[in-house]
């Protein structure tokens, strides 16, 4: 496996939405917006940094970080979500790459930290953790996590854009 991972551009918007509505198809939890919300984030100019997996040439993955506030402030903070990797590539380590080059380019820019809604035993290996502090609706708090690159713990409601909420 060569894989390269690469800012989105431009003609890469159909293939995204293709792999992430694959990606997520058999997924229990899917509410079958995932693609249309990249979308959405995109078109609102919410759509901070945009990371595709290629494999000889083929793209094989793809993650967003968009704005969030926290306690209504967005404080330099941002969410991770969606990630897709093409089901046959799952568990290869592809996501987990997309994570790392993505974070690390959120503390380039001086980002506070990144937040997410998921599973505690995928995301721990990224460094993701709840401390219960942050909130979102009445989800589990230990669903809601996070990693600080600077400041202190936040504390609050995570509120995700719009984007999210609109479909």
């Amino acid at each position: 496996m060569t894989l390269n991972i690469r800012p989105e551009r431009p003609g890469d918007e159909d293939i995204i939405h293709e792999l992430t509505q694959t990606a997520f198809a058999t997924m229990p939890y899917s509410s079958g917006t995932e693609g249309p919300i990249i979308r959405a984030l995109r078109a609102a100019g919410d759509l901070t940094l945009s990371l595709v997996a290629e494999d000889g040439g083929a793209l094989v993955g793809h993650v967003a970080f968009s704005p969030v506030t926290i306690g209504g402030i967005h404080g330099g903070w941002y969410g991770l979500g969606p990630i897709s990797v093409q089901p046959e590539r799952q568990r290869q380590g592809i996501g987990g790459a997309l994570i790392g080059e993505g974070l690390e380019r959120l503390k380039q820019r001086g980002a506070a930290g990144c937040a997410l809604i998921g599973n505690p035993e995928v995301y721990r290996g990224s460094g993701f953790e709840s401390d219960g502090l942050l909130a979102y609706g009445d989800l589990d708090r230990r669903y809601v996590q996070r990693i600080i690159f600077s400041g202190p713990a936040p504390k609050g409601v995570l509120q995700f854009s719009p984007a999210f909420e609109a479909l």
